[in-house]
C-alpha cells in the first residue's frame, strides 16, 4: 500500500503559498494592517498621542514604499511560480520563508536609502536597517499566515458553494428530456444524435470538475454552445441566441483564463427562466468584451416576473457570487437588473492572461 500512495504524492503539483499580491483586495488588507502595526507601535513608544500621530506620518512614507515594493516583489514571484514547474522546485517552506525574507530586504534597502538622504535622516534616527528588516519579515511572515488560513476557512465554503452549484444546474429535467430528445433523434438524424450526446458527455464532465480549476474563455464559450444546442432540440425556434463578440480577438478568447463553468450557469438560467416560460421565440444575447484588464460578459433574456423571483434563480446567481469573491475577492462583480422588459446580468472579473 505505501508504495502505491508515494507516487500519488509525488504527482500532486506543490501548493502555492504566496498570497496573491497583485489583487486589490490583498493588497488593501495588508496595508490596513502594516499601517495599523505601525500606528499602535508609534503610540506607544511617544509620550503623548500627538506626538505619536505627528511620527507616524513622518513614518508613513517609508512604510508605504517598503510595503508596495514588497507586493509588488511577491506578486511577481508568484506568477512566475506556475511556470515551468516552478511551483514544485520551490516547496512550501521556501514560499513561507520568501514571504519573510522579500519584505525584509525591501525594507532594509529602503530604510538605508532614507538614511543616506540628510533632511530625511532626522525623522528615522532610532530605526536601524536591523530593526526594520526584523520588524518587517516578522509582518510578512503573519501576513502570509493570515492568507493561508484565510483560505483554509474559505476551503469547506467553496465545497459547499460546488454541491450548491450542482444542485442548481444539472436539474433532473434537464438530463430525461436531453435523453428524451436523443432517442427522437437516433432513427431520423442519428449523426445529430451522436454529437448531442458527445456535447452532453463533455457538459457533465465539466459539471464534475473542481470549481477552482481554470480554463480559457474560448472554451468555455465552447461549452456554452454545446449546452445551447442540446437545448435548442428540445425548444426548437424558441430559443433564439446572439452571440456579439465584438473587439475580443481570438488571441485573447485563447489566453483569457476564466473559472470553469462560469458563463454556462448564467446562460441555463436565461433559458430556464427567460425561454422556457414564452409561448413564443424568446431571444438570448451574450455580449462579451474587453476593458484593458477586465473582462465584461452581459448576458440578456426576456424577463417574466413570476419565473424570474423562483427562488432557484437567486441561488444560482448567489453561488456565481461567492465564487467570483473566493477567487478574485473584490476584483470581480456580479450585477443583475431588468430593463425594457428583458433581465440583464453583467459579469466583470480581471483579464489573466494563461498559456496560449
Amino acid at each position: 500500500m505505501p508504495l502505491s500512495i508515494a507516487p500519488a504524492k509525488a504527482d500532486r503539483p506543490t501548493e502555492i503559498l504566496i498570497p496573491d499580491c497583485c489583487n486589490i483586495g490583498v493588497v488593501f488588507r495588508t496595508l490596513l494592517a502594516v499601517n495599523a502595526v505601525v500606528l499602535a507601535g508609534v503610540l506607544i513608544q511617544a509620550s503623548d498621542w500627538k506626538r505619536g500621530l505627528l511620527e507616524f506620518v513622518e513614518a508613513s512614507m517609508m512604510v508605504e514604499l517598503s510595503c508596495l515594493w514588497s507586493l509588488f516583489a511577491l506578486c511577481g514571484l508568484r506568477r512566475l511560480l506556475p511556470r515551468a514547474g516552478a511551483s514544485e522546485a520551490m516547496g512550501r517552506w521556501a514560499q513561507r520563508v520568501s514571504c519573510g525574507a522579500i519584505p525584509a530586504a525591501v525594507a532594509a534597502t529602503v530604510i538605508y536609502l532614507f538614511s543616506t538622504v540628510d533632511w530625511l535622516a532626522g525623522s528615522f534616527a532610532h530605526l536601524t536597517v536591523l530593526k526594520g528588516a526584523v520588524a518587517a519579515a516578522l509582518l510578512g511572515t503573519l501576513m502570509q499566515h493570515y492568507f493561508e488560513l484565510r483560505t483554509r476557512a474559505y476551503s469547506p465554503a467553496l465545497v459547499e458553494a460546488r454541491l450548491q452549484a450542482l444542485q442548481a444546474r444539472i436539474r433532473p429535467h434537464f438530463l430525461f428530456n436531453s435523453l428524451n430528445a436523443v432517442l427522437s433523434l437516433i432513427r431520423t438524424e442519428p449523426r445529430r444524435a451522436e454529437t448531442t450526446l458527445e456535447d452532453l458527455a463533455d457538459l457533465f464532465r465539466v459539471l464534475m470538475s473542481d470549481p477552482r480549476n481554470m480554463t480559457t474563455l474560448e472554451n468555455e464559450i465552447r461549452l456554452c454552445r454545446q449546452y445551447l444546442s442540446i437545448e435548442k432540440i428540445r425548444l426548437g425556434e424558441r430559443l433564439q441566441v446572439a452571440w456579439e463578440t465584438d473587439g475580443v480577438g481570438e488571441d485573447v478568447l485563447r489566453k483569457a483564463q476564466i473559472p470553469v463553468l462560469l458563463l454556462q450557469p448564467l446562460l441555463e438560467n436565461a433559458v430556464h427562466y427567460g425561454v422556457e416560460p414564452a409561448a413564443q421565440a424568446s431571444p438570448v444575447r451574450i455580449q462579451i468584451s474587453r476593458s484593458i484588464d477586465r473582462i465584461d460578459i452581459l448576458v440578456v433574456n426576456a424577463y417574466h416576473e413570476q419565473a424570474s423571483v423562483a427562488a432557484g434563480n437567486q441561488m444560482a446567481l448567489n453561488n456565481i457570487r461567492e465564487r467570483l469573491a473566493l477567487l478574485y475577492d473584490v476584483e470581480a462583480q456580479l450585477a443583475t437588473g431588468i430593463a425594457h422588459g428583458c433581465f440583464e446580468v453583467r459579469l466583470r472579473f480581471p483579464y489573466v492572461k494563461g498559456a496560449a
